[in-house]
């Protein structure tokens, strides 16, 4: 697996993160299996929140690969906090340290490599987020720091008070989903297609060496269903299948690749428990899509070109 820096951090990673949400859809022993597999292919970067089934995918995680300080080791842990499901967001000190916390707890594990905050809190004080994070930093549970779901001003604001470098931001990005890349096709367009819905988050975080986590790369809408093999998209997926039957990969492993050529470097999150599709994601990063084929895949999904 090809790695890569974490934003401007000095923490090499793989060049693309496992996510973990839907790990609780294995059993004990198929987690084990699916862990393991990763890590054999060099995917070694596992995604969490403390949100997902309710923290019980961090737990599950930690007791299928028998979590000790000699496993820990050889893997780079990242989660999530700041959601509280179906009543607020909550970026407050005393929330990102109860968050930090149970995580640890749950993943049997003294430190996170990275904490991301979730989603924007309207509510946010980011003095006392700058103060949760000194304290995390300094206690040693965790290493560096990010957010998710974040615009270009959201970070400016925290970064003001933070002192830490905020590394990574977590965003929905896909071949269907990819506004933040076509908006920069239409500048001054008087079409859909230019309004701006992001404040330029992708060129703002390739400016300040923010590495952008696509997640759902392989959905459309929001966790509408994938693309892959859906009739909503035929011409997509008869370009994909052509560059996969041309590489001699799936179509997923191009959809992968198509994530992996872009200059920004994008770190894209897998979100499937089947070992079969992980393995064919591991191998997009062996891929390297020309420009033609990649405006080809861009355009087959339905986007436009002024």
């Amino acid at each position: 697996m090809k790695r890569m820096n974490l934003g401007s951090s000095i923490l090499e990673v793989p060049v693309m993160a496992v996510g973990c949400m839907r790990i609780t859809g294995l059993q004990e022993k198929e987690a084990e299996v699916f862990i393991k597999t990763a890590m054999e292919h060099g995917a070694n970067f596992f995604d969490h929140a403390d949100i997902y089934s309710g923290g019980e995918s961090e737990s599950l995680f930690a007791k299928a690969i028998g979590m000790n300080d000699s496993i820990r080791e050889t893997m780079i842990l990242q989660s999530k906090c700041g959601i509280v499901p179906g009543k607020m967001f909550d970026f407050s000190k005393e929330h990102i340290l109860e968050s930090v916390d149970g995580s640890l707890e749950r993943l049997k594990t003294d430190y996170l490599d990275i904490l991301l905050l979730h989603r924007p809190d309207a509510l946010v004080e980011p003095e006392e987020v700058a103060e949760a994070f000194d304290i995390l930093q300094q206690s040693g549970k965790v290493r560096n720091f990010g957010v998710s779901n974040q615009n270009p001003m959201q970070i400016m604001l925290l970064q003001k008070y933070v002192k830490q470098p905020l590394i990574a931001n977590q965003l929905q990005l896909s071949i269907t989903n990819a506004n933040m890349i076509s908006a920069g096709f239409n500048v001054n367009m008087q079409v859909d297609q230019s309004i701006n819905r992001d404040g330029s988050v992708l060129d703002f975080c390739r400016l300040n060496d923010i590495t952008i986590q696509p997640w759902s790369p392989f959905q459309y809408g929001f966790f509408e269903g994938v693309f892959i093999g859906n009739k909503k998209f035929p011409k997509l997926n008869e370009v994909l299948d052509e560059l996969g039957e041309k590489y001699g990969v799936s179509s997923t492993t191009i959809t992968m690749a198509w994530l992996l050529r872009h200059p920004a470097h994008f770190q894209p999150v897998t979100g499937t428990m089947n070992l079969t599709r992980l393995e064919d994601c591991i191998k997009a990063a062996e891929i390297y899509l020309t420009r033609e084929e990649w405006y080809e895949i861009f355009l087959a999904a339905g986007n436009h070109l002024p």
